[in-house]
């Protein structure tokens, strides 16, 4: 990992995310402990309308953020502009511990990224495929990419709804890669596959506070027990 301030070495070791994506879920995350999850991700873009009372409750939050203001062709909400993305992670960097910035949006929001880096935080270069899932060559473009960029971590989250989606996603996973890799799955096989993944070194790895945002979400308090359990802790 790039050395910052608020660095963490998240290389082979499996952290689990709590997604912050509406009221319901920022209210449970008020009284998540430090254990109980390793990070909470703000979904941002959820709270475009109205970011004010988001912005006061965030220093009670008790463990490390992750800032995502998604693009809304990667599932990002309330069809947010380039500019008021911009805005946005503006708003919410300093209380950042790393931001999530999308592939497809680095050169865009390059001067984010730059700020969020003096500013210390790491960031999460991620791509999202939730209806399809891309070519084993694909994949590994992915990741070059985002280590060209000078990402901390390459996040890549795709369909799994095949025992072939299974291992194509694994594979990524079992070959040394230049960066820390986060791989989720979603769909038929994406709760077992979340499991397999964070064991085979997924960083990285999301669940829900109140209702799931995607398809195969543990919740993350659960999911995070559960991991506990299968690496004998």
């Amino acid at each position: 990992m790039r050395g910052t301030k608020n660095s963490r070495d998240l290389r082979g070791i499996p952290q689990v995310v709590g997604a912050v994506h509406s009221v319901g879920a920022l209210r449970r995350a008020e009284k998540i402990l430090p254990g109980e999850v390793d990070f909470l991700e703000i979904r941002v873009d959820n709270f475009a309308l109205e970011p004010a009372p988001v912005v006061k409750i965030l220093p009670r939050l008790r463990v490390p953020l992750i800032v995502t203001v998604r693009h809304p062709a990667e599932g990002g909400a309330n069809g947010l502009t380039l500019t008021r993305r911009r805005e946005l992670f503006a708003q919410f960097l300093p209380f950042a511990a790393l931001i999530d910035v999308e592939l497809r949006s680095w050169e865009k929001l390059a001067k984010t990224v730059a700020t969020a880096r003096e500013a210390g935080a790491q960031i999460i270069a991620s791509s999202h495929y939730f209806h399809s899932l891309p070519t084993a060559g694909r994949l590994l473009t992915l990741i070059r990419r985002a280590h060209a960029a000078g990402a901390d971590i390459c996040k890549i989250a795709a369909l799994a709804d095949t025992p072939g989606a299974v291992a194509r996603l694994l594979g990524v996973l079992e070959k040394k890669q230049p960066v820390p890799i986060s791989v989720m799955g979603m769909g038929k096989f994406g709760k077992i596959s979340r499991l397999l993944f964070a064991q085979a070194g997924s960083v990285l790895n999301y669940g829900y506070l109140d209702r799931p945002n995607a398809s195969g979400q543990w919740e993350a308090t659960i999911l995070k027990k559960r991991l506990a359990e299968l690496s004998g802790e």
